[in-house]
C-alpha cells in the first residue's frame, strides 16, 4: 500500500512538473507575440509618417476585417490599402500612437490586443482619438492583424 502511495504521489509531482513547463514555454510565447507586436504597431504609424502604403499592408493578414465606426467594413487583400488611402490622403493622418493596455490568448493562432490609439496630422494636431480591440493571428509571415476593430471617442 506505502508503494502505491509513493507512486501515486510521484505521478503527481510529475504531472505538477509538465504543466509548470508548459505554462513556461506559453508564457515566453506570449511574450515574444506582444515584441513582434509593439513592432507592427510601430511600423503601422511609421507607414504614415513616410508615405509608404506598404508598411501598413504588411501589418494585415490578406484575410483581414478593418472595422472603423460608421463605415462599411474593409474586407480582404484590398483592406489595408483601401485604409490607408482614406487616412492618409482624405484626412491627412502623419503621426500616432498605440496604447496598449492588454494582449491576451492561449491556443497560439490567435491573440487579442486592446488599448487606445491617437492620430495627429503633420502639424501635431490631434485628428482623433479612441479604443481598438485587434485579433491578431499567427500566419507563416509572423503576426498580422486579422480583425481591426476601433472607434472614435474624441475626433475634432
Amino acid at each position: 500500500m506505502k508503494g502505491v502511495i509513493v507512486l501515486f504521489q510521484m505521478v503527481v509531482a510529475s504531472l505538477l512538473f509538465l504543466n509548470c513547463r508548459s505554462q513556461q514555454k506559453a508564457n515566453a510565447s506570449l511574450q515574444e507575440a506582444k515584441k513582434e507586436i509593439a513592432e507592427k504597431n510601430e511600423m503601422y504609424f511609421r507607414s504614415f509618417a513616410t508615405g509608404d502604403s506598404s508598411l501598413l499592408i504588411s501589418c494585415y493578414a490578406e484575410d483581414s476585417w478593418i472595422m472603423q465606426s460608421n463605415t462599411p467594413v474593409l474586407c480582404g487583400t484590398d483592406a489595408p490599402l483601401d485604409f490607408f488611402k482614406f487616412a492618409y490622403h482624405l484626412l491627412g493622418v502623419r503621426k500616432g500612437k498605440f496604447i496598449t493596455i492588454d494582449i491576451f490568448g492561449t491556443d497560439g493562432e490567435f491573440l487579442t490586443e486592446v488599448g487606445f490609439w491617437k492620430t495627429l496630422n503633420g502639424n501635431n494636431d490631434v485628428l482623433g482619438d479612441g479604443q481598438f480591440l485587434v485579433l491578431w493571428k499567427k500566419t507563416p509571415d509572423g503576426w498580422k492583424r486579422y480583425r481591426d476593430s476601433f472607434t472614435s471617442i474624441g475626433n475634432k
